[in-house]
């Protein structure tokens, strides 16, 4: 059967939000990529120029999309920095060639090269090259599979890890000092949490590069409004690390079936030297490990040091330039090697790293 994509403004995403979320869940275990976690970002980062697309084989829909012009002639996925993947959802098998073809065709305008931004292997198979389709890696990512018991999970971490971490809990017990791990779920807990949390990433760098979550900004709007969905849903967790009564280290959680996703972590750079937000992670991993809810714990991170502390899986994500015709492709094959002969070509979109 022939897919017929359906172009609309984002204002009607609302009203296609059962329908992008039924999708959703026919993929796999992606939070991110629901209503609860788009509406709000589109509301808050969302430039109004942004199209939903919509592919339909039948009357089923198959695929579906978020999308920006990026550029003269160039669509791109949604990817504010905010958000893990890029916004494109599509069922297995569906062939990425085809689907990014015809929308190509659909999009308003003359669209000569589309970008599908930051794309996981687990959920989008990684096409082979074809004259205009290529795919380019973005970054590692890494995951903890939550298996037996956490005893057995952290003998099999490094001594460092071990150490440290019983190192820092001895001193503080030494100090009187009532390390806590509270997990918050309750949607009338999210604001003051997220208030809390941007005091913490406010005593960092974030703060310097005026990244960091503070009162009354836009990451505020959106993290609020977005945890507090999750938290209805009984799907939000906000994990706080204290050491008495002073919070030191936070993370921002949601999950969907079995995959929980941290989302963003902060911790009190006063406290540095005590490590909290290992402290924390080590706490929070018991409390999953125990319960044995939760399968899997996903970074969507490049992978950093910290990660391969508590996990050596990591898989690549990759981004997919397609162009409109071969010719295009071949074109800017050469410009790029009449530039940098010794370079190797980049994709046509590319898009900032995940916060």
């Amino acid at each position: 059967m022939t897919i017929a994509w359906s172009v609309q403004p984002t204002e009607t995403f609302p009203g296609l939000s059962a329908e992008w979320d039924e999708l959703v869940g026919k993929i796999g275990e992606l939070p991110f990529l629901e209503s609860r976690f788009l509406g709000p970002l589109l509301e808050v980062f969302g430039k109004g120029h942004e199209r939903i697309a919509l592919a339909r084989r039948d009357g089923t829909l198959v695929a579906a999309a978020i999308l920006e012009p990026k550029g003269f002639a160039q669509w791109q996925t949604f990817q504010p920095s905010q958000l893990p993947l890029g916004a494109w959802i599509a069922l297995p098998g569906e062939p990425l060639g085809l689907l990014t073809k015809t929308l190509a065709a659909a999009l308003p305008g003359l669209c000569l090269g589309l970008g599908l931004t930051q794309l996981d292997p687990c959920f989008c198979k990684r096409p082979a090259d074809e004259p205009n389709l290529r795919s380019l890696d973005y970054i590692d990512t890494a995951w903890v599979d939550v298996q037996g018991s956490f005893a057995d999970y952290w003998s099999q971490r490094g001594k460092n890890l071990r150490s440290n971490v019983k190192k820092q809990k001895t001193k503080l017990a030494a100090d009187g000092i009532d390390a806590q791990l509270d997990i918050l779920t309750r949607p009338e807990d999210v604001a003051a949490a997220i208030n809390e949390y941007g005091r913490l990433e406010a005593t960092g760098w974030k703060a310097e590069t005026g990244t960091a979550v503070s009162e009354g900004n836009a990451q505020v709007q959106f993290y609020r409004a977005m945890m507090e969905h999750f938290c209805e849903a009984g799907r939000g967790q906000v994990w706080r690390y204290r050491f008495g009564d002073t919070i030191v280290a936070m993370d921002l959680c949601i999950s969907a079936g079995n995959t929980l996703v941290i989302l963003k972590t902060a911790f009190d750079a006063a406290h540095k030297a005590v490590s909290p937000a290992t402290l924390m992670h080590h706490d929070a991993f018991n409390a999953i490990f125990d319960a044995q809810q939760i399968r899997r714990i996903e970074f969507y991170g490049r992978v950093m040091e910290w990660h391969t502390r508590w996990t050596t899986e990591s898989r690549t994500l990759f981004h997919v330039t397609a162009f409109r015709w071969s010719s295009l492709h071949r074109l800017r094959d050469w410009v790029a090697a009449r530039r940098a002969p010794n370079a190797a070509t980049t994709p046509a979109v590319t898009s900032e790293s995940h916060a």
